[in-house]
């Protein structure tokens, strides 16, 4: 229901955020903590996030491409590297510089 509501009764002591379920605010924590409970097996690299060292596990250690792209033959292991392959048939640049305000299919930090 708090989604509908838009309640988010669990906040952060450190910054402030706000979460709707406590789960995501414990995730959010090891942000601030360092914490990384999620370790490769692979090659040992480790993770804040169970979502992160699969998709980690797929982009790296892994054949599966999963996202196919609807304008040609490429396929992707994750769906944001699909997103910026698209941007190639489309010609969108979405990013501006902040300096120079040219625009860009990606942000560059």
């Amino acid at each position: 229901m708090m989604v509908h509501t838009g309640e988010k009764p669990y906040s952060c002591s450190m910054c402030g955020m706000n979460f709707t379920q406590k789960g995501n605010l414990h995730e959010h924590m090891r942000a601030h903590t360092g914490e990384k409970p999620y370790s490769c097996s692979n090659c040992g690299m480790n993770f804040t996030r169970k979502y992160s060292l699969h998709k980690h596990m797929r982009r790296i250690h892994s054949d599966e491409k999963p996202y196919s792209c609807s304008k040609c033959v490429m396929n992707f292991a994750d769906s944001s590297s699909l997103l910026r392959h698209s941007r190639t048939h489309t010609n969108e640049k979405p990013h501006a510089c902040s300096v120079c305000n040219k625009n860009s299919r990606n942000q560059i930090i």
